[in-house]
């Protein structure tokens, strides 16, 4: 069921409503595991079962882990957990990737190994409540906190469907006190919900898929080396249409939990106005980054072994988040370039630290779009089907090759002034929030300003369009 649907808006008015009803706590979270089942199983029904499995192991897991003593059968417990966690990630998401590759290695050695297709599809959403089950039983190992007290509160925090298929990745210790307490929407969070739904709902329709798809459809589904104002235009819209998709989800979901009384994370701030890669990934995909730091980058051993050992555990950490994306060997491309990123920044930074102009305005605007500059060369491996399709755009790109036109006047001018105006929106907001700026305008304005929205949400063609997230 997407967001961006009837069936959604449908499902949601009702959900609402029974939400809002004189029923009893426990009666009303029972209403909202249902329909979070519901939401799921949408998609495919037989997948819930998925969601049980994660459920039912992480909550008895945990539990023994915390009464348990001894060191060495609570690291047993941890281990059932991972393996059953990442045991299904990796049959259903990296099961075919696996299986290519090992044809390909046999095929080096003119064995000619011809397996059954594998007609596995892809669970949506798996990468997601995946890595946040695993947080539960990490968290309780590490004794960073204690397993949640109801059965019924850990279901909810597994399946709670605004966030459910895309993030935001959220913490227990985060997420499950808020199912402790009755919650009912305010006044003043049913209004900001339902403005955030209207504002996610405009960047991922209007702007992602009505205006920036079509030119990044485009150009990546050529054959041919593309001029070179093709080939940055196309990733340049690709690279506004992920962030519109992407942030535009978030959004909603954020605005769907507040419209029922509870918080989510913030998961994007502006990511196309930061100044180098730490503070791109301290605002991109804010809950995965966070995961990645706090599970596996700082297990690692983070900074506090060396130059040599920091390098490493960048690009071990960023390896696997971009593995994490997609099981493709252009994913871990795109992993491995921003690890290279973050550790050549740390070289230069210590460097460079000391040179007045990067602290002053120019240096700081200089220093953002060298950021955003790197960063759409990455984009290139991450929205290129193959290494083919990467390396003609690139070709395009860097040595300045190609001179095949495949985008018209239309699509060159309207990705142009949107990226242009995606750029001053983040560097204008780069320090601000939402709610900052919202407050500052009168209510009728704001009122006129989601009018205006709604308008064009329902004017534009193409707005059923998966979100692109859906697929990790």
């Amino acid at each position: 069921m997407l967001f961006n649907s009837f069936a959604f808006i449908f499902f949601f008015c009702v959900v609402l409503a029974l939400h809002n009803l004189p029923f009893s706590w426990r009666i009303k979270k029972t209403n909202l595991l249902l329909a979070s089942y519901v939401f799921y199983a949408a998609w495919n029904p037989p997948f819930v079962i998925l969601l049980w499995i994660s459920t039912v192991v992480d909550w008895h897991v945990a539990k023994r882990m915390f009464a348990e003593n001894r060191p060495q059968a609570r690291k047993v417990l941890l281990i059932i957990s991972i393996v059953v966690n990442l045991g299904m990630l990796g049959f259903f998401k990296y099961g075919q990737f696996l299986l290519d590759n090992f044809i390909a290695l046999m095929a080096l050695f003119n064995i000619g190994y011809q397996p059954a297709a594998w007609d596995i599809i892809l669970p949506v959403g798996i990468s997601f409540y995946t890595f946040q089950t695993m947080a539960y039983s990490l968290d309780v190992y590490l004794k960073r906190a204690e397993p949640a007290k109801s059965l019924l509160d850990f279901s909810l925090f597994v399946t709670f469907f605004p966030q459910l298929v895309a993030g935001p990745i959220v913490r227990p210790t985060f997420l499950i006190p808020q199912f402790a307490t009755p919650r009912v929407a305010t006044n003043n969070q049913l209004f900001w919900g339902i403005t955030m739904m209207v504002i996610g709902m405009f960047s991922k329709v209007v702007v992602a898929d009505g205006i920036l798809a079509p030119a990044a459809e485009k150009v990546f589904a050529a054959a041919e080396i593309l001029t070179p104002v093709d080939a940055w235009l196309g990733t340049l819209a690709f690279s506004g249409q992920i962030f519109c998709d992407f942030a535009g989800y978030s959004t909603i979901a954020i605005g769907v939990a507040l419209t029922l009384g509870f918080s989510l994370p913030n998961n994007f701030n502006f990511p196309y106005a930061a100044i180098g890669f730490s503070d791109f990934w301290r605002r991109w995909h804010i809950s995965l980054s966070s995961w990645l730091r706090d599970y596996l980058y700082i297990p690692l051993g983070g900074n506090k072994k060396g130059a040599k050992r920091t390098f490493i555990n960048l690009m071990l950490t960023m390896l696997l988040g971009g593995l994490w994306h997609g099981a493709a060997w252009t994913f871990v491309v795109w992993g491995g370039l921003h690890g290279l990123y973050l550790a050549g920044e740390r070289i230069l930074y210590r460097k460079y630290q000391q040179v007045a102009f990067w602290s002053s305005t120019q240096g700081q605007v200089v220093l953002a779009l060298f950021t955003y500059f790197l960063v759409n060369i990455t984009w290139v491996f991450f929205r290129a089907p193959d290494f083919a399709t990467a390396w003609r755009m690139m070709q395009s790109m860097l040595l300045l090759q190609g001179d095949k036109n495949v985008l018209s006047s239309q699509y060159i001018m309207q990705t142009l002034l949107t990226i242009t105006i995606m750029l001053a929106i983040h560097w204008y907001m780069r320090n601000k929030t939402l709610e900052q700026v919202v407050s500052n305008i009168s209510l009728p304005a704001v009122g006129a300003t989601c009018a205006t929205m709604m308008f064009f949400i329902a004017i534009t063609q193409g707005g059923s369009n998966a979100f692109i997230y859906f697929q990790f």
